[in-house]
């Protein structure tokens, strides 16, 4: 079976610095890319972040550029999320998802992604 295992999620207040990670466990599998999605209470999941291996390439959503970084290991899979200047917006479960296929540039959106984590929870104090 295969799973992603998220870890790091915590208090902060505003302005701090939180570094989430994200490793797969259980049947060794190749990603095509990895990202980072968010869901507030009551809210729909949301893309964060991700990160196309094949291409090197990474990819935020406007709310996070510029604060969130993202960084991994291909050969690993493991996927981390680097948030700095933290905002009580930024509030959420946190999940870690990954693309086994290719997505081609399609990789804002859930259904873009075969396996998920079960989600850490970030909470930003004002």
């Amino acid at each position: 079976q295969v799973q992603l295992v998220e870890s790091g999620g915590g208090l902060v207040q505003a302005g701090g610095s939180l570094r989430l990670s994200c490793v797969a466990s259980g049947r060794t599998f190749s990603t095509y890319a990895m990202a980072w999605f968010r869901q507030a209470p009551g809210k729909e999941r949301k893309f964060v972040g991700a990160v196309v291996w094949s291409a090197g390439t990474t990819s935020y959503a406007d709310s996070v550029e510029g604060r969130f970084t993202i960084s991994g290991d291909n050969f690993k899979n493991m996927v981390y999320l680097q948030m700095n200047s933290l905002k009580p917006e930024d509030t959420a479960v946190y999940y870690c998802a990954a693309a086994r296929g290719s997505i081609g540039y399609v990789y804002h959106t859930t259904g873009s992604y075969d396996v998920w984590g079960q989600g850490t929870q970030v909470t930003v104090s004002s």
